[in-house]
C-alpha cells in the first residue's frame, strides 16, 4: 500500500520576496512543489502589510489545490519561537515584523493548522531530511549568500537553543576576521568578510573597479567571472572568504562531528579561488579524527525552505525536551 501523501501549503518570507507552493510529501518519493508563485514583501511598509502579503500568498495556494489540504508551513526572516508561530525579533530590514503573532494570525485566516520555523532553520530542515542530508544522521548545515546562517540537524531535528538562536555560523568568530567590524555590534565575525557583500567590498579595497562594463554596481558574479580569468583582486578576495568559511566550519566540526556538512548560498558556487582556500582553512582548523567529514553541495536549492516549512508541519523539525 502506497504512503499517504501529505499536501502544504508552503510559505517562505524573506526580505524582499515572498514565495508560496503547495508542497506534497510522501515518503520513499521527491517533494513534489506546484502551484509556485512569488510576490514582494514590502517590508518597508512594515510588519502588517507583510503579514497581508503573506495571508493572500496562501490563500491563492489553497485555491489553486485540488482536495484536502493537512496544514500551512512557513519559513520565516526573523527570530521564530516555533512552539507558537510568533515572530520574537527581526531587524530594521523588516520593520514591524517582531512580535507578529504570524502562525495564529495564518491560522485563523485559512482555517489550517500553521506552524512556523526561521528561514534558514527550514532551509536546513529540507536539506537534512530530502535533500543532502538524507542519509545523515547528522548533518550541519551552512548557507553562504547576502548573509551567513545555518543549523545542526540531529536525528531530523533542529537544535534550536535556549533562545531559538541556534545556527548563527555567521557570528562565530575567525581569525582572518580580527577586527573587522561586524553588524550585530560584536568585532571579529564571519559574516562581514565571508558573505556575499564581504567579497565585494574586499575586492574594493583591493583595486578593483566599483562598476561592471555595462555601468552595473560590482556584483558577486562577475567578482568570480573575473577570479575565473585570473584577475588577482577578484582571487584575493574570494580566497579570504573561503578561507575564512572553511576555518569555521573545521572548528564545528571539531566541536559537533557531524555525519556530514551541507554548504548552499550563491556564494558557495563560486569557483576554485574560494574552493581552494576553503579546503585550506578546513585543513588548518580540523583536528585529524573528523578531517573525513564529507562537505556536500546542498541538492534543493531555493526550494529548501519550501520544504523544510512544509515538513514541519507533517513532522515536528525543531528538538523538544521535557
Amino acid at each position: 500500500m502506497a504512503a499517504e501523501a501529505k499536501r502544504v501549503i508552503a510559505l517562505d518570507i524573506g526580505g524582499t520576496k515572498i514565495a508560496s507552493a503547495l508542497v506534497t510529501l510522501r515518503a520513499g518519493e521527491a517533494p513534489l512543489i506546484e502551484h509556485y508563485g512569488k510576490v514582494p514583501t514590502e517590508a518597508k511598509l512594515g510588519g502588517q502589510r507583510v503579514l497581508g502579503n503573506a495571508i493572500e500568498s496562501a490563500r491563492r495556494v489553497a485555491e489553486a489545490a485540488v482536495g484536502g489540504l493537512d496544514g500551512i508551513g512557513v519559513s520565516s526572516a526573523g527570530v521564530i519561537d516555533p512552539a507558537t508561530g510568533d515572530v520574537t525579533y527581526a531587524n530594521e530590514i523588516m520593520p514591524g515584523w517582531g512580535g507578529t503573532h504570524l502562525g495564529a494570525e495564518l491560522a485563523r485566516e485559512l482555517g489550517l493548522p500553521a506552524r512556523v520555523l526561521n528561514d534558514v532553520h527550514a532551509h536546513a530542515l529540507g536539506e537534512a531530511r530530502w535533500g543532502g542530508g538524507k542519509d545523515a544522521s547528522s548533518c550541519l548545515v551552512v548557507a553562504v549568500g547576502t548573509g551567513i546562517g545555518g543549523a545542526f540537524v540531529l536525528g531530523g531535528h533542529i537544535l534550536l537553543g535556549a533562545h531559538n538562536e541556534a545556527g548563527h555560523v555567521g557570528h562565530v568568530s575567525c581569525s582572518d576576521a580580527t577586527g573587522v567590524p561586524c553588524s550585530c555590534g560584536a568585532t571579529g565575525h564571519l559574516e562581514p568578510i565571508a558573505a556575499g557583500p564581504g567579497i565585494i567590498e574586499r575586492y574594493l579595497e583591493l583595486g578593483g573597479d566599483a562598476t561592471q562594463a555595462d555601468g552595473s554596481p560590482m556584483d558577486g558574479a562577475e567578482i568570480d567571472r573575473r577570479a575565473a580569468r585570473g584577475d588577482q583582486a577578484a582571487r584575493d578576495a574570494e580566497a579570504r572568504s573561503g578561507h575564512a568559511i572553511g576555518e569555521v566550519l573545521g572548528s564545528m566540526c571539531n566541536m559537533l562531528d557531524p555525519d556530514c556538512v551541507i554548504l548552499s548560498g550563491s556564494v558557495a558556487q563560486c569557483g576554485p579561488a574560494w574552493h581552494d582556500a576553503m579546503e585550506r582553512g578546513w585543513h588548518e582548523a580540523v583536528m585529524p579524527p573528523v578531517a573525513s567529514t564529507p562537505v556536500r553541495s546542498g541538492e534543493l536549492g531555493g526550494n529548501a525552505p519550501l520544504i523544510g516549512a512544509a515538513e514541519n508541519v507533517v513532522r515536528s523539525g525543531y528538538a523538544e525536551f521535557e
